[in-house]
C-alpha cells in the first residue's frame, strides 16, 4: 500500500504542471519587463544625447556670434584709427603749409 493514492499522484502532477506554467509565465513577464526597461533606457539616453548635442550646437552658435562681434569691434577700431591717422596727416599738412608759406 503506497502512501500516495492515484488521486494524490494526479494532484501532484497537476500542481507541478501549474507551477511550471507559472514559472514560464513569470520568466516571460520578466523578459518583457527587461525589454521594456531597456527600450525606455535607450530612449532616455537618446533624449539626453540629443539635449547635449543641442546645447553644444547652441554654445557653438553663441561662440560664433561672439567671435563675429569681436571681429566687427576690431574692424570698427581699425576704421577709427585710420580716420584718426588721416586727420593727423591733414593737420600736419596744413601746419607744414602754414609754416612753409
Amino acid at each position: 500500500s503506497s502512501l500516495l493514492t492515484v488521486k494524490g499522484k494526479q494532484l501532484m502532477v497537476v500542481v507541478a504542471v501549474v507551477m511550471m506554467m507559472m514559472a514560464m509565465v513569470m520568466t516571460m513577464v520578466m523578459m518583457m519587463m527587461a525589454m521594456v526597461m531597456t527600450m525606455v533606457m535607450m530612449m532616455v539616453m537618446m533624449m539626453v544625447m540629443m539635449m547635449i548635442v543641442m546645447i553644444m550646437i547652441m554654445m557653438m552658435m553663441m561662440m560664433m556670434m561672439m567671435m563675429m562681434m569681436m571681429m566687427v569691434m576690431i574692424l570698427m577700431m581699425l576704421m577709427m584709427l585710420m580716420m584718426l591717422m588721416m586727420l593727423m596727416i591733414t593737420m600736419l599738412a596744413t601746419l607744414l603749409r602754414s609754416v612753409l608759406s
